[in-house]
């Protein structure tokens, strides 16, 4: 007896010895915040699991008491006694949590409450709660940007449905992930008369038509709703779908691979493999992935990603990995996680106990290790001014592990459009910018200038960017000033700018500190500031390119002001102008200094047009009408230890001095060349007491053109090579002239962006809507959004989706083809020969005008009226031609403004006459250092070139309009849209009767009606699509396009680009 007392004794001692250890073991107080808008019963299973780890591994409230699943979460609380329910808001802030679990936003629906009968979940209801709102986001997000550690785990369904489209994005992109829309699940059986867990839903949709059965995947659309099921042994192998854990995730969790899974997950995909921990693995078969690669649906994906920003790690669990229907009651026992994993091998639950709470272990262990090390930046002190940044004889320095380095400035400018947004929507994400700080970066660059205050995602992106990376980007920071107020008032003192323009001021010195929450403006960035760039902001250019009417007027209006002496600028037998650009330069640093101790370089924006140089040479009084001279300003105390600089914009085509000005046209430069722009360069220097900047140099891959240069440096009309050769040329100058060096303009193609030769010409509201290669001014980026969704290389694969709008047996022309995307009309012509002879497609427009014949071409008639003809005769001889009556460059400069000389009669509808399609270049004008008249200039921009325009091509010309393959007798063509006067194609616009309506005539059409003729060598017309009945083209077919709002674009580097980076990363 005594015996079996002892072992029973032992046996109780070994089994209560683990749970004594537990109690023993110190408790750690763990402030976190569970999110769950999904708990529409009390059985509280979205977070129920981690409720269970955070008390079995011993994590206790502040009160040290332990997490209760029913009552510590944020969310939806039903109370199925009452058949009622309540809503536990969202904190407003979450600056007192370490941890934010984010289990599951999907949210509850009227059908989803256990007090209403129902057969099976999942029918389609009203909303009652759920998804994550912008608010609820932002407070998430502010308390990841702080300096004070966090840890942010999200998991399925966090960005489906309900939640809004832009949290959805800018919670990806704090996640690292790209969200495919699709989620699934595995089911045992497909049978929906024998599976009651498939969603009601489905049943609802597929009944009739569902004939699937045995084990298999639900995939679904969380946008569209569209189902794709996934059959055993047909579409895959094996038990359904596992996590297969990366090196770099079993190294973390000491798993290799997880139990099947059996639960909805979603199908995403790291934006950075190297942040896998585990993905997902299911035996495909050859018919399944094929199923997938036809849908669009990524064939592998993501499980488990870990994103880590300086003092905040974010986690992302593609599957409802959380989700347990019950867990033990008792959870005060040693071991008992391990006791559970045996217990539960080959249960549903196994992948709960082996992989989820392994991984959860982990994760709450590894709050207090040490993140990735980060180099700080530790500043200077000049009393009780910090910097890290200086100018020093003709040269930035920066402070570099406590040791000041030169820096030569090679950088970009970054504005603040993409495609479908005007500047002011401030519409770029954070993943955006940090994609494009990675490029820059890989460029060489090692700065970037930026105008005026950016998104919040702007400055978290830089800040990641430059912690993550030995070779920072520096900023120069811009401060905007209303031009619209300077311009109405004339007069820089008056309150209307100098108030507004120094709230400006203080507000972006809060915002590069991460000291800001800037209440939404229209037209503007606002949020909240939480990233610290300060370190990294090398100087500020302040103001914009001054207007010389406003600056004399305000010089004339003040003239007694005398010299401006503050505390750390003072002028010296200064304008009044300078006096007030002193002034505001003394707030700015004022202010940074009495709030953040901070001094760093200072310069105001500058362009020719207002240097301190004179120009005989100059055609137009404006353009040398008053000067704005840096050497009038000086700095004063603690500020000599960072110092200023000049800041300017300087292109090699404008002003026209440049191209008439003698000496600069016979200025040999350090090639040996002669060079025009290293000569104004070489001015501007001279004339400056102070080191010169930049900030603006460059040309555009346009193809159209505004300006010339005499050596070929042109504003437009320039390939994709050219820019990027001309770039690294102006830039060799820029350094051999020995300035600070130079900030490209720019990075990304705008295409809001209007120029003064096409701006008559389109929908000035519709412009960020499409992409109009005749604008050059939308073209400077080395960074394009344009699809090019045809090539136009002479194959045919990208029209494999295209039906042709004619096709036929006989003759030489057998089919027409057209598409078109946000920048070009395509066509694409088969032929049997396309040598002995030539094509014209003929285009009717818009209605009720057009020529029912040609002058050119003989015995034809059209019962179209046709507004273009699209010549294809060859090299140097292709061009489009325009109804004359349709000619907006005679109407505009013949007989609206009459430059062209003698001007022209007026044309009448039906004439019969084609006109080539030109751009102005420039007005008469008169030199006066040489008394000399330059008559009005034009140039053809209806003429097509001949090239290859794929991007993957060695032969790439993204000037190239058209290409011929003679061996298939294809040619293919591209028209920008607005050669063919379309106002904005997005939505149809054209241009209508300008001689009636003037300029602003518009209409919509339904689409564009095309032809095609084939012209032998001695102009007769021997074959056409349509076939011509008795000398004349019928009607012809009409080729319509889809109206958009919401432009597409892909993001691509310019040729350009590498030429750049080839440049910039050489020794």
């Amino acid at each position: 007896m005594k015996r079996i007392l002892s072992i029973t004794g032992l046996i109780m001692i070994v089994l209560l010895l683990p749970i004594l250890f537990w109690f023993l073991d110190d408790k750690q107080e763990l402030q976190i915040a569970i999110i769950d808008k999904t708990v529409p019963n009390e059985s509280f299973r979205e977070h129920l699991g981690i409720t269970w780890v955070l008390n079995h591994f011993g994590y206790v409230k502040q009160n040290g008491q332990s997490y209760k699943a029913a009552v510590d979460f944020n969310g939806f609380v039903p109370n199925e006694e009452d058949q009622s329910y309540q809503i536990n808001r969202l904190l407003d802030s979450y600056d007192k949590m370490d941890v934010i679990y984010l289990a599951d936003t999907y949210g509850v629906y009227k059908e989803d409450l256990p007090w209403i009968d129902k057969k099976r979940e999942g029918a389609r209801s009203s909303l009652i709660y759920g998804g994550l709102e912008k608010s609820e986001w932002q407070a998430i997000k502010d308390r990841l940007q702080q300096e004070k550690r966090s840890t942010f785990i999200a998991e399925f369904n966090a960005l489906a449905s309900p939640t809004d489209e832009n949290v959805r994005q800018s919670m990806s992109d704090t996640l690292g992930l790209e969200w495919s829309g699709w989620m699934g699940r595995f089911f045992d059986e497909l049978d929906l008369e024998r599976n009651n867990e498939i969603p009601q839903w489905i049943v609802e949709d597929y009944k009739d038509s569902w004939s699937y059965k045995g084990p298999g995947f639900i995939l679904v659309n969380d946008v569209s709703n569209e189902v794709v099921v996934l059959e055993e042994d047909k579409h895959f192998d094996g038990n359904g779908i596992q996590l297969n854990f990366t090196k770099k995730g079993t190294t973390r969790f000491g798993l290799k691979t997880s139990a099947d899974y059996h639960y909805w997950f979603d199908i995403v995909t790291a934006k950075n493999k190297a942040d896998v921990l585990a993905n997902y693995n299911w035996d495909l078969t050859k018919s399944g992935k094929q199923e997938l690669i036809e849908k669009g649906i990524p064939l592998t994906f993501a499980g488990v990603i870990e994103t880590q920003h300086k003092n905040a790690r974010s986690y992302y669990f593609a599957g409802d990995f959380n989700d347990i229907s019950t867990t033990p009651v008792f959870y005060q026992m040693k071991g008992l996680s391990q006791l559970q994993k045996m217990m539960n091998l080959y249960s549903n639950e196994s992948f709960y106990w082996n992989t989820y709470v392994p991984m959860m272990k982990t994760i709450l262990e590894d709050l207090n290790k040490d993140f990735k090390e980060t180099e700080k930046v530790i500043p200077k002190k000049e009393g009780e001014a910090s910097y890290t940044t200086r100018v020093m004889n003709d040269s930035f320095e920066v402070l570099v592990n406590d040791k000041w380095e030169k820096l030569k400035i090679k950088g970009v400018n970054i504005g603040m459009a993409k495609p479908e947004t005007f500047p002011g929507e401030a519409a770029i994400t954070e993943e955006e910018y940090y994609r494009w700080f990675k490029s820059i970066g890989e460029m060489g660059s090692n700065s970037i200038r930026i105008y005026t205050l950016h998104p919040p995602g702007f400055y978290n992106a830089l800040k990641r960017y430059n912690e993550e990376h030995d070779q920072p980007i520096y900023v120069f920071h811009g401060i905007w000033i209303d031009e619209g107020s300077l311009l109405d008032t004339l007069d820089a003192f008056h309150e209307k700018n100098t108030i507004e323009f120094q709230a400006e001021m203080k507000r972006i010195v809060d915002v590069i500190h991460g000291n800001a929450v800037i209440r939404p403006r229209a037209g503007h960035a606002g949020g909240t500031y939480r990233a610290d760039i300060s370190p990294y902001v090398i100087g500020w250019i302040m103001g914009t390119e001054w207007d010389p009417s406003m600056v004399q007027n305000t010089n004339d209006s003040h003239k007694n002001k005398g010299d401006y002496d503050g505390t750390y600028f003072q002028t010296v037998k200064g304008d009044p102008f300078e006096y007030w650009l002193a002034a505001q330069l003394d707030v700015l640093v004022s202010y940074e200094i009495d709030q953040y101790n901070w001094i760093r370089p200072v310069s105001f924006t500058n362009w020719v047009t207002t240097d301190l140089l004179t120009h005989p040479s100059e055609p137009n009084d404006v353009e040398d009408l008053v000067s704005v001279n840096p050497n009038m300003i000086q700095t004063k105390g603690a500020l000599k230890k960072t110092n200023q600089f000049a800041s300017y914009h300087v292109y090699p085509y404008y002003p026209d001095f440049l191209n008439y000005e003698a000496d600069y046209q016979k200025y040999v430069d350090h090639r040996g060349d002669f060079n025009n722009y290293a000569a104004y360069l070489k001015d501007l220097h001279k004339a400056h007491s102070m080191p010169v900047l930049i900030a603006e140099f460059g040309v555009p891959a346009s193809r159209g053109l505004t300006h010339e240069n005499p050596f070929g440096w042109n504003q437009g009309f320039l390939s994709e090579k050219e820019q990027g050769d001309i770039i690294v040329r102006l830039y060799e100058d820029i350094m051999h002239e020995g300035l600070l060096g130079g900030l490209i303009f720019t990075w990304q193609d705008e295409w809001f962006k209007r120029t003064w030769n096409t701006m008559d010409y389109d929908n000035p509201d519709r412009r960020p809507f499409w992409s109009n290669t005749q604008t050059n001014e939308q073209q400077f980026g080395l960074l394009s959004f344009d699809r090019n969704k045809i090539k136009v290389d002479g194959k045919s694969s990208d029209w494999n989706q295209v039906s042709p709008l004619y096709t036929k047996k006989n003759g030489n022309l057998q089919k027409l083809y057209m598409d078109y995307d946000e920048r070009y009309l395509y066509f694409r012509i088969n032929m049997n020969d396309v040598k002995n002879g030539y094509p014209i497609i003929v285009l009717d427009t818009v209605p009720d005008q057009g020529n029912h014949t040609s002058d050119t071409i003989k015995d034809v008639s059209f019962q179209n009226g046709i507004d273009f003809m699209i010549n294809l005769k060859g090299p140097n001889q292709s061009r489009v031609l325009v109804d004359a009556y349709y000619d907006s460059f005679v109407y505009h400069y013949g007989h609206d403004l009459k430059m062209i000389k003698p001007q022209p009669s007026e044309p009448v509808n039906n004439s019969g006459s084609f006109h080539q399609i030109n751009l102005a270049l420039n007005r008469e004008q008169y030199i006066p250092k040489e008394n000399k008249k330059i008559p009005f200039s034009y140039y053809e921009t209806g003429k097509l070139r001949l090239g290859n325009a794929n991007p993957a091509s060695s032969e790439y010309d993204s000037l190239a309009d058209y290409f011929v393959n003679e061996e298939s007798g294809t040619i293919e063509v591209r028209i920008p849209w607005l050669l063919l006067n379309v106002k904005d194609p997005s939505q149809r616009e054209a241009m209508s009767n300008i001689y009636k309506r003037g300029l602003d005539a518009s209409t919509k059409i339904e689409g564009i009606k095309a032809g095609l003729l084939f012209i032998q060598s001695d102009g007769k017309v021997i074959d056409s699509l349509p076939a011509l009945n008795k000398g004349k083209l019928p009607n012809m077919e009409l080729y319509s396009w889809d109206t958009w709002d919401l432009p597409k674009s892909e993001e691509r580097l310019k040729e350009s680009y590498y030429i750049v980076k080839k440049a910039f990363t050489s020794k």
